[in-house]
């Protein structure tokens, strides 16, 4: 009898233990498939590229029901994939016109939570290229973070709507403050040191700390935005170009950049790297330093020539006090402005090979690295001046119409390699 008691009292509890533990067991599947289609609810569904597009990022579409899922999104830096509604709701029926160019026109918004947006909205007659150039801009864009380039949000890309949507940036782009002389004439020497070296860093990011190296192809000021505090960011990535680090060669097929910004290897028959970069970087740092555009007919006599060698034989005659009188650039920041010339010069030397890298630049602009007296960038323009006064008669052409020609080139020339290194 006694032995029989144990084992019914055995049973009994062995009993009550397999139903605690199978009451366990569910629990911990219920809660596995809760967390799960927790996880369902917090991702968008993924969608897929357009079939003519060379986008490969993780990209969503953002449904407006859920604010902090899209939120949440913008947080992991996914670029979203917008509906029209979306857009036109974030720009209350595009209200604010911010600007225009070749590509479009840019408008300002806000996001549900409160963010301030641009949306750039492309014209609807896209040609093959220019999809291209869209999509690169987004896969370009879209994996990149830096606190010098401007960050994509996301992008719309439908049979009526194909847009940008990018962080705004309350001071616009950099040209509007610099080719505006009051504006210009506002700002303390400092600031302007600040952009130079906030876009050198930007660039350096795109050159040499990416997972893949970045070619921008159009630095410029109309590319350089500024923020609240005029820290710069590098934006229009429309014309970079994903390269391997290894040295892939890569057809490219016509001219690339902007006359007066463009390397010379750009509008010629020749290899291209990423030095043409620093070369338009120097070009963008001779407009700062001048605070004018660096071919200006409207101002001074001694302006109509093209700045950057005016500075040059200042500077190589030991008469760099008078490229300072002539921005306005006081004593105390002569030693600053005297390194940014001489980094320019370097930076728009003929031969790319002769050209700094970016974290050179950097170093060499915070005043980390000696700066080898520079040798002249603008040698090879006394053969092309002579080429142009005998073919025109004897007639001397002026240094302007040379430096003009030379920085535009022949954009005719259609096929060339590019070989990033």
């Amino acid at each position: 009898m006694k032995y029989t008691s144990l084992a019914l009292a055995g049973i009994i509890i062995g009993g009550i233990a397999a139903i605690l533990v199978l009451k366990f067991i569910m629990r911990c599947v219920e809660a596995k498939h809760a967390e799960r289609a927790r996880r369902r609810e917090e991702e968008a569904v993924p969608v897929s590229p357009p079939a003519s597009g060379t986008y490969s990022s993780v990209d969503v579409r953002v449904e407006m029901g859920s604010v902090d899922r899209f939120l949440d999104d913008i947080l992991r830096e996914k670029p979203a994939r917008f509906t029209p509604e979306n857009l036109r709701e974030f720009t209350g029926d595009y209200a604010e016109r911010l600007g225009a160019g070749g590509f479009g026109v840019v408008y300002r918004g806000r996001f549900p939570g409160g963010v301030q947006v641009a949306v750039k909205i492309l014209h609807r007659t896209l040609d093959r290229r220019a999809e291209e150039q869209f999509m690169a801009e987004v896969a370009t864009a879209g994996r990149t973070y830096h606190i010098n380039l401007v960050r994509l949000y996301g992008f719309c890309f439908d049979a009526t709507t194909k847009a940008l949507v990018y962080e705004y940036l309350e001071n616009g782009s950099l040209d509007r403050v610099l080719f505006d002389a009051a504006a210009a004439a506002a700002l303390e020497f400092d600031t302007l040191h600040g952009i130079v070296v906030g876009t050198a860093r930007g660039v350096r990011y795109l050159h040499e700390e990416c997972q893949h190296r970045i070619i921008h192809y159009d630095i410029k000021p109309g590319n350089v935005l500024l923020a609240g505090d005029y820290a710069p960011k590098v934006a229009d990535f429309g014309l970079a170009k994903l390269c391997s680090r290894d040295n892939t060669h890569l057809t490219m097929t016509g001219a690339r950049g902007t006359p007066g910004y463009a390397a010379p290897e750009l509008w010629l028959p020749l290899p291209v790297t990423h030095k043409c970069d620093v070369y338009s970087f120097g070009m963008l740092v001779f407009e700062i330093l001048g605070r004018r555009r660096n071919l200006d007919t409207q101002r001074p006599a001694e302006s109509q020539e093209w700045y950057p060698r005016w500075a040059w034989q200042r500077f190589d005659q030991g008469r760099f006090g008078e490229v300072m009188a002539a921005s306005g650039i006081r004593s105390k920041d002569g030693e600053k402005a005297e390194r940014m010339c001489k980094v320019a010069l370097w930076c728009i030397q003929y031969q790319p090979e002769a050209r700094p890298s970016m974290s050179s630049v950097v170093r060499m602009l915070e005043g980390e690295e000696q700066i080898a007296r520079p040798v002249n960038p603008f040698a090879y323009m006394a053969t092309m001046d002579a080429i142009s006064s005998s073919s025109s008669g004897g007639g001397g052409v002026s240094t302007a119409t040379s430096a003009s020609a030379s920085a535009s080139g022949d954009s005719a020339q259609s096929t060339r390699h590019d070989i990033c290194h």
